[in-house]
């Protein structure tokens, strides 16, 4: 049985972690709560930037186009989405795993553009190509941010360097629900039917310009629009993610000094029942 002395050590070591579990978590609640109205801001225009595209992509029709069909070569582009830190319980991890076990994806036909220290130490310690980002951006992302990426990636794409792009992050539900996400961004596809009107018949988009130089135009600002919108649900997610992880670290480590606070005072009962014992038997043997 542990003694007096390690037992008080023991509780003071645990005490002193408790108190910062509960400045960590007090930190993440503040910056979830700013984290969350800016995710909120930003979903909107996310949701009306990817249902217009869907919308015009439906009527186009036919059109060939870079950006509406898979590029010849074989490489993918995944972005990562992670953060810089962890104590946010399987935050991390979680998003990694949507790459690394991807049923159909091989290690060798992977580029990582890793946002985050601690996916781009994973996928590295993997063997995986990696091209980092700027990890500061998920400290506080910027609209500008997304297109520096957008423009990199829609280039490579261009130039036959990659034939897909996939996002990965974790998408912000609420405050205990965070869902980790996997998204195609290139080749556009569009799902459902094309909108028809009373008489059956495809409506028609005209463009102006041509359409080649009109999706030219919408399909860059649509993929930088997925990117910063999944930087602001990330952001969100993390803080969401180390609040609950440091709340539970917390109500264990209250658990922890209970339990010791029981042990120490039967050890001290016992000290003292010991020390009673021995003066009687002494006592006893002057008599």
């Amino acid at each position: 049985m542990a003694s007096m002395r390690d037992i008080k050590r023991r509780k003071s070591s645990i005490q002193g972690t408790q108190q910062i579990t509960k400045a960590m978590k007090l930190v993440s609640t503040v910056k979830l709560q700013r984290a969350r109205v800016n995710a909120e801001r930003s979903r909107e225009y996310f949701n009306c930037m990817y249902d217009t595209v869907s919308s015009i992509l439906k009527r186009v029709g036919h059109v060939e186009h870079k950006y509406l069909t898979s590029g010849d070569s074989a490489k993918k582009a995944v972005i990562v989405i992670t953060g810089n830190r962890g104590l946010a319980g399987g935050y991390n991890s979680n998003v990694e795993k949507l790459v690394t076990r991807h049923p159909e994806w091989k290690r060798e036909d992977l580029v990582v553009y890793t946002i985050g220290s601690k996916g781009r130490d994973t996928f590295l310690r993997n063997g995986y190509e990696v091209r980092e980002c700027n990890n500061d951006i998920v400290e506080s992302p910027a609209y500008h941010d997304a297109m520096k990426i957008s423009q990199e990636l829609l280039k490579s794409y261009a130039e036959g360097e990659i034939g897909e792009i996939h996002l990965a992050y974790t998408a912000f539900k609420n405050t205990v629900s965070h869902v980790p996400t996997l998204l195609k961004l290139l080749p556009v596809e569009v799902s459902g039917e094309a909108d028809r009107g009373e008489s059956g018949a495809t409506a028609i988009m005209n463009f102006e310009p041509e359409d080649v130089e009109a999706l030219d135009m919408i399909i860059p600002k649509y993929v930088t629009s997925l990117i910063y919108g999944a930087l602001m649900e990330a952001v969100a997610s993390e803080n969401g993610a180390r609040m609950q992880a440091m709340d539970n670290a917390t109500s264990n480590a209250e658990e922890i000094i209970s339990d010791l606070t029981l042990k120490y005072n039967r050890a001290r009962q016992g000290s003292i029942t010991q020390e009673l014992t021995e003066i009687i038997a002494g006592a006893e043997a002057i008599g």
